[in-house]
């Protein structure tokens, strides 16, 4: 069989039936050469690029972690005051990581969470093992030292598919969570908001399914935790962009959810809920977003009641970013716990001045043929590009890696100030102190893959 790569074998030792990291400084001098067959090498590059990152990463002090002893802290008192902010990382993977977590050292905003969605992670063509080795490959690339924290963003039961296959369905989101802890997400959100039913009378009977379902699967990712990790795992009450949520559904689904774990297992860090966003917002005919009305009355008091009757950090919102600067202060002032941020960073990449205008043809290109099935009647062009274009970064993957390196900086540039922004906005900067103080960082070690290939 052919050599292995030179990069992997300067990495690793490749001797003997399983890799074994030679020197983590050599990953760190390495990492872009490494972090690219993470990405796109053949399966075995990519497994053992991958170790090599995950291999390297806690000893050059960057551990993948979980938030809940900085929730639970929140949840009873003893810290307040700031949102973290969680940002969805979709497209230029890589770009984005590195200045995001460069914001994170200019403004000691150890308190922010790299995510992504199920849906993400299908459209993005990024599973789980290749988006957590992107993250630590970037927080070795900037010298980031400290808990990192990887999420699982709104692992979402299809209602269409449990209709009709409910075991089916749950076993799907059971696998993806399986995946998910091995690659070292230690922050899940289950979103089973989906299967709420609002035929029902009474609000307990209209949450139940939520509670059941996000029962089952929190007592698997308790299963399948690490020794010394214990998971974050927040729940979701509001189908993000319908009715805003109460109190009753807030207090009838964790008190469901509660009556079904029993008091034994840890319970949930916190909890979505709907105040009047939607993701992406909605693009009006001429490309400008419509207005929202957040009810930040409504998210004071589901804040409160999460930390005061469960322990939790509070309310999660969603559906963020593209709302205007001058709310996002008000966010921390009614002690929200944690905010998702996504579209806006995609709209500075795709409507960036100096994105090549080819590229972006071909995207549109693309959606015109291959997503025609998704325009509704009477859309713009402009209504149906924005709305799909999140789907581009799968298919572009590549092109969009490959961008040339004066356009990657500016870019890169651009996300960080806007990281640093949002970070001070949202009071969490100088959080490093407090995260430290309340997060256990726990290296796990990684079960190396099999050499099929020698050195």
């Amino acid at each position: 069989m052919g050599a292995m790569n030179e990069t992997l074998s300067a990495a690793l030792n490749l001797s003997g039936a399983r890799p074994q990291l030679r020197d983590p400084q050599v990953v760190r001098q390495q990492i872009e050469p490494l972090v690219r067959l993470a990405v796109f090498g053949n399966a075995e590059e990519q497994a053992l690029a991958r170790y090599a990152i995950h291999t390297a990463a806690p000893q050059l002090g960057a551990v993948s972690s979980s938030i809940a002893g900085l929730y639970s802290a929140r949840g009873h008192g003893t810290v307040s005051g700031f949102t973290v902010p969680a940002v969805n990382v979709r497209g230029m993977a890589y770009d984005m990581a590195r200045a995001l977590f460069r914001a994170m050292k200019a403004t000691a905003a150890t308190a922010t969470v790299f995510e992504l969605a199920r849906s993400e992670m299908g459209y993005t063509f990024q599973e789980p093992a290749e988006i957590a080795a992107v993250v630590l490959a970037a927080a070795i690339a900037e010298d980031y030292k400290g808990p990192v924290f990887i999420q699982g963003d709104h692992f979402q039961a299809n209602a269409k598919k449990f209709a009709t296959d409910p075991e089916g369905e749950s076993r799907a989101l059971e696998d993806l969570i399986r995946k998910a802890v091995a690659a070292q997400f230690y922050c899940i959100d289950i979103d089973a908001s989906t299967l709420v039913d609002l035929s029902f009378a009474k609000v307990p009977d209209q949450q139940a399914p939520n509670a059941r379902l996000t029962a089952r699967l929190a007592k698997l990712v308790r299963q399948l935790q690490p020794d010394g990790v214990t998971i974050s795992v927040g729940g979701e009450i509001g189908e993000v962009g319908k009715n805003n949520s109460t109190v009753e559904e807030l207090t009838s689904y964790v008190d469901g959810f509660r009556d079904i774990v029993g008091g034994e297992m840890e319970g949930l860090s916190k909890v979505s809920v709907q105040t009047g966003t939607s993701h992406g917002g909605i693009p009006l005919p001429d490309g400008t977003i419509a207005s929202v009305a957040i009810d930040f009355d409504t998210l004071k008091e589901l804040s409160r009641v999460s930390r005061e009757r469960y322990g939790m950090a509070g309310a999660v919102q969603h559906g963020a970013s593209t709302l205007p600067d001058e709310l996002f202060h008000r966010f921390p002032a009614v002690e929200t716990a944690e905010i998702h941020l996504a579209t806006g960073f995609q709209n500075i990449m795709l409507d960036h001045p100096a994105f090549p205008k080819d590229l972006l043809a071909e995207m549109h290109a693309y959606a015109d043929r291959d997503l025609a099935d998704e325009r509704k009647e009477g859309e713009t062009d402009i209504q149906f590009f924005y709305k799909t274009r999140k789907k581009v970064w799968g298919p572009f993957k590549r092109q969009t890696w490959d961008l040339p390196a004066e356009f990657r900086a500016a870019l890169a540039n651009e996300l960080q100030a806007k990281f640093e922004f949002l970070i001070r906005q949202l009071k969490a900067n100088d959080t490093r102190e407090i995260t430290l103080r309340h997060v256990i960082q726990k290296p796990v070690e990684v079960e190396p893959p099999a050499i099929s290939v020698r050195a």
